[in-house]
């Protein structure tokens, strides 16, 4: 018997090597010989980088780069030296971690650091790139991260602009210098699991702006910002970033890496299951697990679940899923992508002990294996 585990982590609680590990004994405990296959799972944000080295063979190196706000941040990325690979999480150097709810000021915070550290990598030697865009505090365009590298943004009296969000309203002229040339000969794929345009009502300051502390009175300027921003690119660099799907993504930073550097932007999960391989696996697999821990409506939305269950109803193997937690409107997955979900909690326990590594684990084991005695029945 052959089954594959890809659990995303239960925030907070469990790892998603952790996760993987409560299911495979889970599972061992009712089939002791069956043939499992374990892969750390992450859905293009926090955790891509861990679940490509892990898969890759990779190292994890760090840069000390610009933070959001201009501080210094260690900042750690993947690289995997047999494919002249790095794999970059953007929210380690302007993720919304790094700053405390009064520091949130998309205004004034800067995407250079991402810049900084892609030219880390490179001078490392690498020229592929994998991106993730999850989890910024930003909202300036990507164009703090093009400054870093190289490019210059000159106001209408040929001042450079400052690296922040606020200043996108003053960029009159755009230029790109030799040092900039250089990452032509580079290959930048992002992980982008929305498909918001870079303004507008549905763009990326009036969906994502609020979460990163921008006020109501600021939203319009932001903006009218990224709109300027996209016209001035295209008159200046004959680009056209304005109808890009998932443009609006880490604060436009998706339009910035999509016109500027070439990258395809694409699922997380799905760009982790191509590389890892993970659907061939599952082609001649007889069960597929997976969850994370909660179980929602947004679990359909580019989450690990999701992404699994659409390789294995392709290849026509059953899967299932276990959450910490269900929503109501979790089951109206098993319509749409799995065959079954399950919560783990079997008794009343306040959220501090349900939190509990060592709780989550047992349940998480517990679970599975009274699940497993039930499909050993059919077998």
């Amino acid at each position: 018997m052959k089954i594959i585990v890809g659990m995303d982590s239960f925030k907070g609680s469990l790892s998603s090597k952790e996760a993987n590990q409560a299911v495979s004994e889970g599972i061992r405990s009712v089939f002791g010989d069956a043939t499992i296959k374990t892969y750390i799972m992450a859905d293009g944000g926090e955790g891509t980088t861990r679940a490509l080295i892990e898969g890759m063979n990779g190292i994890l190196k760090t840069a000390s780069v610009t933070g959001p706000l201009g501080a210094v941040v260690d900042a750690e990325y993947g690289f995997v030296d047999d494919d002249n690979l790095a794999i970059i999480e953007i929210a380690e150097a302007c993720g919304l971690p790094l700053l405390t709810d009064d520091e949130l000021d998309p205004y004034t915070a800067t995407t250079y650091g991402v810049g900084e550290m892609i030219e880390h990598a490179y001078e490392t030697g690498a020229r592929q790139f994998i991106i993730g865009l999850g989890g910024s505090a930003t909202n300036d365009g990507g164009v703090g991260m093009l400054q870093a590298l190289g490019y210059q943004f000159f106001d209408e009296h040929g001042v450079e602009i400052e690296h922040i969000g606020g200043a996108l309203l003053k960029i009159d002229k755009i230029v790109k210098t030799p040092e900039a040339h250089k990452y032509e000969d580079c290959n930048f794929r992002v992980a982008c699991d929305v498909n918001n345009l870079l303004y507008g009502p549905d763009g990326a300051t009036y969906v994502f702006g609020p979460q990163k502390g921008a006020a109501k009175d600021m939203l319009s300027d932001l903006d009218a910002g990224l709109k300027h921003f996209a016209e001035v690119t295209e008159s200046e660099m004959d680009i056209d970033i304005s109808k890009v799907e998932g443009g609006g993504a880490a604060g436009g930073l998706g339009a910035a890496f999509h016109g500027y550097l070439s990258a395809e932007l694409g699922s997380g999960i799905g760009l982790i299951i191509e590389i890892l391989n993970i659907e061939e696996e599952i082609t001649d697999a007889d069960l597929v697990i997976t969850g994370e821990g909660r179980l929602d409506a947004q679990t359909s939305m580019g989450k690990v679940p999701a992404g699994l269950a659409k390789s294995a109803k392709k290849h026509g193997v059953p899967i299932i899923a276990f959450g910490g937690s269900l929503t109501n409107d979790a089951y109206e997955l098993v319509n749409q992508d799995l065959d079954a979900i399950f919560s783990i909690q079997h008794s009343p326990v306040s959220l501090e002990e349900a939190m509990k590594s060592s709780t989550t684990s047992f349940n998480l084991e517990k679970t599975v294996s009274q699940v497993m005695a039930v499909f050993s029945l059919n077998r």
